[in-house]
């Protein structure tokens, strides 16, 4: 029987994360040429999954086609690998519930030259052929950036097969392709070329994919399907990572249902125990056949993110001071940002921190917008630089033109890797890391490049690196600020803390350190931007009494944002008994809240009167 024939009516269950979970285990390689020489590994993931709960187990075949397996000098053993990856999954699913797919993973990434398509025809045609002459239930194709890409091999598969079809797309933001498609619109023409299931798989976490689906009809004829990955990967000594949460993950399944989706699985990052929490979350749910379509007008996705920025280390030496981050917007309307750089300037804030980049999806320039604030509004800019999109050339030239500007107060940060952003085939440039950042930086202080050469005149950056108190390893962090110290660094600003007791262990830990502290506070402004933050943001972990909190108000807009302002007030006054400086993180471009709680700390402060707090 098709599975095709258990989704009429049930929702099923597919499997996890191959390569990641392989990668987990210690193996960094070819995952698919260990369908040769280590079959029994490859066995192993199949059987977890099938244990965790899987009725439906993909090969591991995802980059078995030509043009991905040149890399390894395997491009002349593309028929082997895809059949043997069949048998591994075959032998482990036999007298058993569940049904057995070959998948097919796109080639294209933010770059179409690197390929022709008549390249990836070929090479897409020779792997489905492979597939095709073995005992598999249907097809996946999966990871499908560019969806010329995948309509293309979709309508070659659909001619050489009858076999049930699963096409899945990623997404480049919320709701929309790359190149502006949405989403529902993209689903719709995938179910017209022949798809049976169509869906997302990667990229995104739950909070995102389902934030997508909220816009996507039931289709008439194709089934919906969510494989989000475990949580957004974070970048850590030079390999990506991710935070595994089960219960979140499961709980998140009970949502993908009430949306639609009949068959639900895991993409990067996740493994058995995430598909075993997906499994225990929806056994008894049944599918829905209607379902309420959400139209709401397109906002820019702005979560919080690690680069974090500093202000002017003068400033703490001198009294209490404060800044605020207010990132620049992803769209070309920069009415709200203006507006709110200027309120906070009347608030009393120190300086207005922009982001380069911020989760490595494109932004109007901020050295753009500060110049245009410091020039035209006499708001003190502080400007991020990240080493992810300029090469040591562009970056020089970057901090020329600053000093040109007059603009001086900078921050250093690596960045966050081009995967989680926009354009996740853009490349990484990392010509340098936040510490030699740092270290050139100073060293145009001392009119010298980065090659020696004399510039001609003295930089006078005043130069802020990011800390991170959340996690374990609290020490190693600090020992981190030592090192970037040693750098030249002349400021810190930390990612936000969500915990009262938290912020009396970071002042234990760093009372050492003579160079100010800006201490980082979000407002919170819902159950959802609480739990997302909670599960799926690296860095980030709130107190199980702020996530009740949030809870007990979610799905009121008033009392959520009341609730969060509190919730924030309550930090900062424990920031203020330990700290001289509070860095203040805007979300959503929300500068409403930022403005009432630099009024707050300013209070505190005793720089304004008590009767401007309401102003």
């Amino acid at each position: 029987m098709s599975f095709l024939q258990d989704m009429k009516t049930k929702t099923l269950i597919g499997d996890g994360a191959i390569g990641t979970f392989l990668y987990l285990k210690g193996l960094d390689r070819c995952f698919e040429e260990l369908n040769l020489s280590d079959p029994t590994k490859v066995k192993e993931v199949h059987e977890a999954y099938l244990q965790a709960g899987s009725q439906i187990i993909q090969t591991n075949t995802y980059a078995a086609n030509k043009i991905k397996l040149t890399r390894h000098g395997l491009e002349n053993k593309v028929a082997i690998i895809n059949k043997a990856a069949v048998n591994c999954a075959n032998e482990v699913v036999t007298n058993k519930d569940a049904y057995v797919i070959g998948t097919m993973g796109g080639i294209r990434g933010f770059q179409k030259r690197s390929h022709s398509m008549e390249e990836i025809v070929y090479s897409f045609e020779e792997q489905m052929n492979s597939l095709l002459e073995c005992d598999i239930d249907g097809i996946l194709l999966e990871t499908f950036y560019d969806f010329e890409e995948l309509s293309t091999c979709l309508m070659l598969a659909r001619k050489k097969t009858d076999l049930p079809i699963i096409s899945h797309v990623s997404l480049d933001e919320v709701g929309v392709l790359h190149g502006g498609i949405p989403l529902k619109d993209a689903l719709s023409a995938l179910e017209d070329l022949g798809a049976d299931v169509v869906g997302m798989n990667c990229r995104m976490g739950p909070f995102h994919m389902l934030q997508s689906f909220e816009e996507v009809p039931l289709l008439k004829r194709a089934f919906l399907s969510a494989y989000p990955n475990a949580s957004l990967p974070d970048y850590k000594d030079g390999r990506l990572v991710y935070q595994t949460n089960p219960k979140y993950f499961g709980d998140s399944a009970k949502a993908f249902v009430e949306q639609g989706i009949r068959l639900i699985g895991g993409c990067c990052g996740t493994t058995p125990d995430h598909i075993k929490a997906v499994a225990d979350a929806v056994r008894n749910q049944k599918p829905v056949e209607e379902k309420q379509v959400k139209v709401k007008q397109k906002q820019s996705i702005v979560v919080f993110h690690k680069e974090q920025q500093e202000s002017l280390p003068s400033i703490v030496q001198r009294r209490k001071s404060v800044i605020v981050e207010l990132d620049p917007p992803k769209k070309l309307n920069t009415d709200v940002f203006v507006e709110g750089s200027k309120k906070l300037k009347e608030a009393g804030v120190d300086a207005v921190t922009l982001a380069d980049n911020s989760l490595a999806s494109p932004r109007i320039c901020n050295l753009s917008l500060a110049s245009i604030i410091k020039k035209e509004y006499n708001v003190r800019p502080l400007v991020h630089i990240t080493c992810r999109d300029r090469n040591l050339i562009g970056l020089q030239s970057h901090l020329m033109g600053l000093h040109t500007l007059g603009i001086n107060q900078l921050l250093a940060v690596t960045g966050d890797p081009t995967k989680i952003g926009d354009f996740p085939g853009a490349t990484s440039v990392y010509d340098l890391a936040s510490f030699d950042l740092i270290r050139l930086m100073k060293q145009m202080n001392n009119g010298v490049s980065f090659s020696g050469k004399d510039l001609g005149a003295r930089t006078n950056f005043s130069v802020g690196a990011a800390f991170n108190p959340n996690g374990n390893h609290l020490e190693q962090m600090v020992r981190r600020m030592e090192k970037k110290l040693e750098y030249g660094a002349d400021y810190f600003l930390s990612q936000p803390v969500f915990s009262i007791e938290q912020v009396a262990k970071i002042y234990e830990v760093t009372k050492h350190i003579k160079a100010p502290i800006y201490l980082g506070v979000m407002p919170l402004t819902s159950s959802k931007n609480a739990e997302f933050l909670h599960n799926e943001v690296p860095g980030i972990k709130l107190t199980e009494e702020t996530r009740e909190r949030m809870m007990r108000v979610s799905g009121d807009q008033e009392a959520s944002h009341y609730e969060g302002i509190q919730i924030a007030k309550e930090l900062i006054d424990e920031v203020h008994r330990y700290f001289n400086g509070l860095y203040l993180i805007t979300p959503f471009l929300r500068y409403e809240m930022t403005v009432e709680l630099t009024k707050y700390w300013q209070w505190k402060s005793k720089l304004i009167q008590p009767e401007k707090l309401s102003n």
